[in-house]
């Protein structure tokens, strides 16, 4: 599957979030959208980019953004996530994987000579205008969320 590029509308989702409540990315329509993938709830680099997220969610509601998290966790493994760690940053569940496949982000991966299904790490800028702005894949976390927020101000 192709990823959106730069440019491109952005592909519709529809998913449920953290506590249950359905969420489509038309909601936003009008307000730029940082759509970023992650692979497991809980896990060191997944933790702290949650984290990183939710320190500046304020810096990036004054910008008129909104954060989505997007993974194949369950609803209830968000939750526990969300509380845990006090994350104020919407968590939504792809658990069938239809949104990370429209995205692009349910990669071949290889760790200790086995290669498996999984989630890259990615991050798309959605425009107010509903196109994809910017786009980072294989996403190393420390400085991404600075450089989002970065991007977010340029735009």
């Amino acid at each position: 599957m192709t990823q959106p590029a730069v440019g491109d509308k952005a592909p519709d989702i529809s998913l449920p979030r953290d506590g249950g409540e359905m969420v489509n990315l038309s909601d936003f329509a009008g307000k730029k959208v940082v759509l970023y993938f992650y692979p497991k709830d809980d896990t060191p680099g997944c933790t702290k980019e949650a984290i990183g997220f939710t320190e500046s969610v304020a810096e990036f509601a004054a910008l008129d953004t909104v954060i989505l998290g997007v993974s194949k966790d369950s609803i209830r493994k968000h939750d526990k996530f969300v509380a845990k760690h006090e994350l104020k940053i919407a968590l939504l569940s792809d658990e069938d994987g239809d949104v990370c496949e429209r995205y692009g982000t349910w990669v071949e991966k290889s760790m200790y000579g086995k290669t498996y299904m999984g989630i890259e790490r990615a991050t798309y800028l959605i425009g107010a205008d509903g196109k994809i702005a910017q786009a980072w894949r294989k996403v190393r976390v420390p400085g991404h969320v600075e450089a989002v927020l970065e991007a977010v101000r340029d735009l």
